[in-house]
């Protein structure tokens, strides 16, 4: 690759980032004001990452806005104010504009352009990364911000060409408002997107089929527009607030109920889940007790609450029973809605399950199943992602001796990173939020400043210290991936098909790759590894410091 590029044409910077959503724009923040030229490749024509893309009616965050912004400038806290406790995709989206513009990032991003592979040139140890447009840069390092959910899943259904409607995918949604008015729309999945778009769509739609392969537990939102004085209590006591979520487990200041499920009688804990309930969010019931991701019996009490909540919700009994979840509550992904299941109660919206009666096709009316054909003007895939190592497999990335990520990781279980910040084999190559770190199970707002503070104060290490080369060392990628599957394996999280497992994408290889130990305790493992000058790491020294070196 670069070796055969005339060096007049190849852009040389110290830094390339994929990606310019919250972990991209970060990360080039914090680089270019240590001095370091950097360059960002945007596969989109704006800022937004996750936000740009997912546009779908009803997007919305499940995490309280006030915690789910950047905290490293105190001015950017005052300016901005959240409207509402959980804020829709069009805010979110104005705020990283917001924050671009007010950081001067945009002339440091090239939009447009996708990186198609990048590959560590062991000669000059620098990484080489070649874009579709042909454009070739030369960079000391490589730095993925490409998000967990980021390489949608659209499935292979046979017939799909021949679909004479409309269809889209919900990690793909175009930025035009898509009407569904007088439409019969079909909606495939009921992960969090499906249930946060059915509602809004069922709401427009003249008709609504909802495909359900495998129902889910979802708590009401609770959603309320924010009090300004709250807002200003907030941004009084916010760097208390800031600590909490950073020693906190999940990245929210809160903890679980210290006591277990089953030292309650039926009746405490049925007051308990009840009070939850109405308060809504995404930890209420989840924190209730400390151990509903490890025993069983405990995590059954809440499992039972909620479908007892469906079965009174949804009126006719027998769509009520096929939205009825029988896995262990907490192992998907968790959801809040508004209005998920009383949509269920509207005469425009039939339930479909197809696990039962499996899709066969798409034709060019509509879709068939095993046992019936239906009509449709606009198909919706809320199929979800193939997460975590799907980003990062969209290119083509080569260390070490040519071999590629994809070939190295070849399989789920065979997914091994230090810290989920770096793999073995890919020298000055970092991860934001990468497989086997706290990422897709935390407050990723919290999980993203943590990784991009901690490798930007890697690389400014590297440079006071005159080091060219940083690569994990196996041992420590070892240790390392079998610290994550030993804290994974007493929990229920293993026992439950998912899309952390990776069980959604047909061919994946099992393995859970994301670290449960908590975002606090992981913060303290990563900061400990750099005061102990990089421990796990061989760091070798640059070129430069080699020739000053020998002249001296």
């Amino acid at each position: 690759m670069a070796q055969t590029q005339n060096p007049d044409t190849v852009k040389t910077v110290d830094a390339v980032i994929v990606g310019a959503g919250f972990s991209g724009l970060y990360m080039l923040y914090r680089l270019r004001e240590a001095g370091f030229s950097t360059c960002v490749f945007e596969t989109g024509d704006n800022v937004g990452g996750t936000w740009y893309w997912n546009r779908y009616p009803g997007a919305r965050c499940d995490v309280e806005s006030i915690y789910y912004n950047y905290t490293f400038s105190e001015e950017l806290l005052k300016e901005w104010t959240w409207s509402a406790k959980y804020a829709e995709q069009p805010e979110i989206l104005s705020y990283i504009n917001y924050v671009a513009d007010k950081f001067d990032l945009r002339k440091d991003i090239q939009f447009k352009a996708r990186v198609d592979s990048a590959q560590f040139n062991e000669e000059v140890n620098r990484w080489t990364i070649q874009l579709n447009n042909g454009q070739i840069v030369s960079a000391r390092y490589f730095i993925t911000g490409v998000g967990c959910l980021s390489a949608s899943n659209v499935p292979k259904f046979k017939g799909l060409e021949s679909f004479q409607g409309e269809w889209y995918h919900t990690g793909r949604w175009p930025h035009e408002k898509v009407d569904f008015s007088g439409k019969r729309v079909g909606i495939i999945g009921t992960g969090s997107s499906g249930i946060q778009s059915i509602p809004a769509i069922a709401k427009e739609a003249e008709q609504l089929l909802v495909f359900q392969r495998t129902p889910q537990y979802s708590i009401p939102a609770r959603n309320v527009l924010n009090d300004p004085d709250y807002i200003q209590q907030i941004r009084e006591n916010y760097e208390e607030i800031k600590k909490n979520m950073r020693k906190s487990l999940t990245g929210i200041p809160m903890e679980p109920r210290n006591r277990s499920a089953l030292d309650d009688t039926p009746e405490e804990r049925r007051q308990l889940f009840e009070a939850a309930w109405e308060q809504g969010g995404l930890l209420s019931l989840s924190y209730a007790y400390n151990d509903l991701a490890i025993k069983p019996e405990a995590n059954e009490t809440v499992a039972e609450f909620i479908r007892s909540k469906i079965r009174r919700i949804v009126k006719n009994p027998e769509v009520a029973e096929k939205l009825l979840p029988s896995y262990f509550y907490g192992t998907k992904r968790p959801i809040i809605d508004t209005d998920y299941f009383e949509t269920y109660n509207r005469d425009n919206v039939t339930l479909v399950d197809v696990k039962s009666t499996p899709i066969q096709e798409i034709t060019p009316a509509g879709l068939r199943t095993a046992d019936a054909e239906y009509e449709l003007d606009i198909i919706v895939f809320a199929t979800g992602f193939d997460a975590m190592t799907g980003p990062l497999f969209k290119m083509d990335i080569r260390g070490r001796n040519g071999v590629s990520l994809k070939e190295k990781w070849a399989g789920g279980e065979q997914t091994r990173t230090y810290l989920g910040i770096s793999t073995a084999g890919f020298p000055n190559m970092f991860m934001l939020t990468g497989p086997e770190s706290p990422s897709v199970l935390s407050n990723m707002m919290v999980s993203i400043e943590q990784h991009v503070e901690w490798v930007s104060d890697c690389i400014n290490y590297m440079r006071d210290h005159h080091k060219g080369v940083i690569e994990a060392n196996v041992e420590a990628e070892n240790a390392w991936t079998k610290h994550c599957r030993e804290v994974a394996e007493p929990t229920l999280y293993v026992k439950t098909d998912s899309w952390y497992m990776g069980a959604n994408i047909e061919g994946k290889a099992r393995g859970f790759q994301i670290y449960l130990g908590g975002v606090g305790p992981y913060r303290q493992i990563c900061d400990d590894v750099a005061e102990k000058g990089y421990e796990g790491f061989t760091l070798q020294a640059s070129e430069e410091s080699v020739v000053n070196e020998l002249i001296q």
